[in-house]
């Protein structure tokens, strides 16, 4: 019964990461059918390319931030939703709508919408919201952190939903007679019994933000200068804009590289065995 899903794993997603591999070490144009090797020339023009290490940092400053602002907000909604409420079910509709619509929609949407002349600071005559959210570096970072935890935040509300469901309700019984109040219950049984759920919706999340592309291109395109030109920008306009696919491939190799150190490190914080009971927690 596994054989379906590892033809298709290999095909579409073995195969070509040995493609880019192999494309790393050449200087391939993207306009022509022979692939000249060149050796290790991409990887030395990007890992001496001054501009890699603000890429880095730019890559790691939207998941570190995206992660601080999803993962609370994630938590406090999905323990909301599965508790027992009269309209629990619209609301988790409305909820999940934002994840339903398209990155690069939400993107055209945003960015009119915080338009300093004709956006709605300007329509609604909040001195506020008239600023150049997307001209200055630093707003620029906070909008792309909003608009993805925005849309992403439903996700991750649904995966802590589930995982609060799977707590035994003897557990928060005991806790009542003992004379816990809710506060002392999230704290001392909700959140220990989330803990490997916690660390899969942020192996998600930070493995998911490497590769923010379209949000962040429709939105500033990796402006104003440079400022939101994260690895997946840097790479698009190396391959896409300069034709330099050898260099871009180099770099899709480093952000995969990134991907599995963070997904392993990540999954060590689990402990043992993230198969164990939950009861572990309590």
């Amino acid at each position: 019964m596994a054989w379906p899903a590892l033809i298709a794993f290999t095909l579409f997603g073995v195969v070509p990461l040995l493609g880019v591999l192999v494309l790393s070490f050449s200087s391939w144009t993207g306009q022509t059918t022979d692939i000249p090797f060149s050796g290790l020339d991409s990887w030395r023009a990007v890992l001496s390319d001054p501009d890699l290490p603000h890429a880095l940092w730019v890559t790691f400053l939207i998941m570190a931030l995206s992660w601080l602002v999803q993962t609370p907000i994630s938590i406090l909604i999905g323990v909301f939703l599965a508790a027992r409420h009269r309209y629990r079910a619209v609301l988790a509709v409305l909820y999940f709508i934002p994840l339903l619509l398209s990155q690069a929609a939400i993107s055209i949407t945003y960015k009119a919408l915080l338009d300093p002349n004709f956006g709605l600071g300007a329509g609604l005559g909040f001195p506020f919201l008239q600023q150049d959210w997307l001209g200055d570096g630093t707003l620029a970072i906070g909008v792309v952190v909003f608009v993805v935890s925005w849309q992403f935040i439903p996700f991750h509300s649904l995966i802590y939903q589930g995982g609060v469901r799977q707590i035994p309700a003897s557990m928060y019984e005991a806790a009542q007679i003992d004379g816990a109040g809710r506060i002392r219950q999230f704290f001392n049984i909700t959140l220990p019994q989330l803990k490997y759920t916690i660390i899969t919706s942020s192996t998600l999340m930070v493995v998911g933000s490497l590769t923010f592309f379209d949000l962040i291109w429709v939105l500033t395109a990796g402006g104003p200068g440079g400022a939101t030109q994260s690895l997946a920008v840097d790479m698009y306009q190396r391959g896409f804009k300069a034709n330099l696919m050898g260099p871009a491939s180099a770099i899709a190799v480093i952000l995969v590289l990134f991907g599995l150190l963070l997904a392993l490190g990540l999954r060590r914080l689990g402990g043992r065995d993230q198969a164990d009971s939950q009861l572990e927690g309590a």
